[in-house]
């Protein structure tokens, strides 16, 4: 790389210009190409800014040879497809505020930059100025005591225009994704530097607002965000109305206004301005010098961190997880208004992915392998537990994700509700990939654990998932009052009708499963080829839920090796308890975690996961799966993702080798 960052720009609005200007005055970047939707826009452009190479499309723009960073300047809706295309060219990425309409697509964006190793960050440019860098010091100080209040604001009014981005549904518009990011990131970034931490996301966010009766969009909006260490946060937006843009903190000592708090001015001098007011002092007014704008010290901080090789998560202004946060708080600010654009309901999903393409899984991922008898399509190693997505925005970034990582088998639960049935049903369809995928249906959970609910529950779950069949059917507990032959006997009857190839039980004991296997060879019927008990290295010590059994003792293993029954077992990974942040004896917090995983032998097996993870150079969570995978029977962990980098966690084991010894040492058998 050269000792300036040659940038491209794609798009050619006001935004793309004000950036344009920040590289050319600024010391680690220059210019060298501009691509927009027209080749005329992109000539004038170019013209404008010093004759740099004009493409009439964005394609044509990665495809240039001497762009080696991108600034995405489209509509909201755009980001992800460009900021996707643009890492997968191998170039750096600063994708415009918001990094996307909802922070589970930013998630599909910086999994793109993590694959493919580029520099990747959201441009909120006034988190690059130094006025920005003196308030977060002073905070640091406790110059006014411990914060405890916080307002900020950010709107504008704008004439309504069918025909604006700024209204548009389509375009992601309103005032919460527009200007609504900034109050709520600097609010994120006080209360975070109030407690020593770079920033904080609420533990909740509740709001209202006004939408505009055609387009839905939100014309204005107030918000209130509560923070865990105490302090309060309230933030106003719009596009319709003027409020005071500013920043005020009220702290146990003293107050500090910061008037124009997001330095965007889009040319010229950007001086900054904070006032301090101490108890029983003068009032105080520091002066920030500076004779360039935000853009010019964004376009510095990202050409820096490039020019070094930075290409992780720790973006200079805005880090991934501060992105992924102030999104998230923004989702949930959206929410309590009412406010989900047209693109996020599931009958809008459409087969392609937000890279503007069909689904495939990568051509670096497993290809689905093992085939059980009695199935007509292969399963991927890891099962995906579809129990905690609640909207087709986050149902589709970890199906789409897991999915392309080589992943097809679907775990369902009757109690897991009808909503998430219906999400999975409906990503299935619209993406084309029933033939692909292997759908796992669970029933008859106590109470209603009978062969009349097995038979009710698997038809309503069918409509849910808009299918006619399930490859696997699990009844979800037993019932130990009725005689499994009449399990058998019903189960049979649903293989006979087509609604399921082959069934088993969750949280059975190894005796039932023995009696109902012996039953169903004695009358000439299938019998059970799965399982679904838990099975993790570290041994359960009480049950997660009621009903819960695990396998994990040496003869419940046996049986498995020797029948080669299919396990598919839950909390494989023991619900984070080999995360050692999470789970340490002096760490309570998580009284579910105490409660079912605190022992001494699995402390001693987390310490030997560490030790080995060490060596191997990975995670010891890695290490506890690949203990799973590594048994002699056939075993398809479930696991329960709420977001991309933990599925890319989970799929990391497969790639972890264990040999029989290392196994047995991990479980103190050694």
């Amino acid at each position: 790389m050269s000792d300036k960052v040659c940038w491209g720009i794609l798009g050619a609005g006001a935004i793309a210009n004000a950036f344009a200007d920040g590289v050319m005055r600024s010391e680690t970047g220059k210019l060298v190409a501009v691509g927009s939707r027209t080749q005329e826009k992109a000539d004038a452009f170019a013209e404008k800014w010093g004759g740099m190479r004009a493409h009439g499309n964005y394609e044509a723009l990665l495809a240039d040879p001497e762009v080696q960073a991108v600034y995405v300047a489209t509509p909201h809706p755009m980001h992800p497809e460009w900021a996707i295309k643009a890492a997968e060219a191998g170039k750096h990425v600063l994708v415009e505020k918001p990094m996307a309409i909802n922070s589970y697509l930013a998630q599909t964006m910086q999994e793109a930059a993590y694959d493919n190793k580029v520099f990747l960050m959201e441009a909120y440019m006034y988190r690059c100025h130094p006025q920005t860098a003196k308030l977060v010091e002073l905070l640091r100080d406790k110059v006014i005591g411990d914060v405890a209040v916080i307002e900020a604001s950010f709107s504008f009014q704008s004439g309504f225009s069918p025909t604006s981005r700024l209204w548009s549904n389509e375009l992601g518009g309103g005032g919460i994704l527009d200007v609504g990011g900034y109050p709520v990131s600097i609010t994120r970034l006080i209360a975070g530097a109030a407690v020593g931490k770079p920033f904080a996301d609420p533990i909740s966010v509740t709001g209202s607002g006004n939408l505009h009766e055609e387009t839905g969009v939100d014309r204005w909006a107030v918000g209130t965000m509560k923070f865990a260490s105490g302090i309060v946060g309230t933030i106003r937006t719009g596009v319709a109305i003027n409020t005071e843009t500013c920043v005020k903190i009220f702290g146990t000592a003293g107050s500090i206004v910061v008037p124009d708090p997001f330095v965007c001015s889009r040319k010229g001098e950007q001086n900054g301005k904070i006032i301090v007011r101490r108890k029983g002092q003068p009032e105080e007014t520091i002066d920030i010098a500076s004779g360039i704008t935000s853009y010019v010290y964004e376009a510095d901080a990202c050409g820096r961190a490039i020019l070094a090789g930075r290409s992780e998560a720790a973006a200079p202004a805005m880090t991934w997880a501060d992105s992924l946060g102030n999104l998230r708080a923004q989702d949930a600010w959206r929410a309590a208004i009412g406010l989900t654009y047209k693109s996020e309901k599931p009958d809008a999903l459409g087969a392609l992915t937000p890279a503007n393409r069909p689904l495939k899984r990568k051509a670096s991922a497993p290809a689905p392998s093992i085939m059980l008898p009695g199935l007509d399509k292969p399963m991927s190693r890891l099962v995906m537990g579809v129990d905690n997505q609640d909207t087709m925005p986050h149902a589709a970034a970890i199906f789409d994700d897991y999915f392309m990582r080589g992943g097809n088998v679907f775990d369902t639960a009757f109690v897991y509700g009808r909503a998430r049935s219906q999400l999975l049903g409906q990503w299935i369809k619209q993406r084309g990939v029933r033939d692909d995928v292997v759908i796992v249906a669970k029933g008859a959970h106590t109470p209603n654990c009978n062969p009349a609910s097995i038979v009710s529950q698997l038809n309503e779950q069918l409509n849910w998932l808009g299918t006619d069949s399930v490859e696997i059917y699990m009844m979800h507990r037993d019932n130990p009052d009725i005689p499994v032959g009449k399990f058998i006997d019903t189960l049979n009857e649903l293989v006979k009708a087509g609604k399921i190839k082959i069934f088993g039980g969750s949280n059975w004991t190894i005796d039932r499963v023995r009696k109902a296997n012996a039953y169903a060879k004695r009358k000439g019927l299938q019998g059970f080829s799965v399982m679904s008990n838990n099975l993790s290295l570290a041994e359960m010590v009480n049950p997660v839920w009621g009903g819960c059994l695990h396998v994990h003792d040496a003869a419940d293993r046996a049986y498995l090796s020797r029948t080669q029954i299919a396990l598919l077992p839950w909390s494989s990974q023991a619900r984070g308890f080999f995360v050692p942040s999470r789970a340490r004896p002096d760490l309570k917090e998580d009284s579910s975690l105490v409660n079912s995983w605190y022992s001494e032998d699995n402390f001693e097996r987390q310490a030997r996961a560490i030790e080995l993870a060490k060596k191997k150079n990975c995670e010891p969570i890695n290490i506890a799966l690949a203990w799973v995978l590594h048994q002699k029977f056939p075993v398809f962990p479930l696991i329960g993702p709420r977001q991309i980098s933990e599925t890319r966690s989970c799929f990391s084991a497969l790639d972890v080798k264990l040999t029989d010894r290392e196994s047995k040492y991990l479980n103190l058998e050694i």
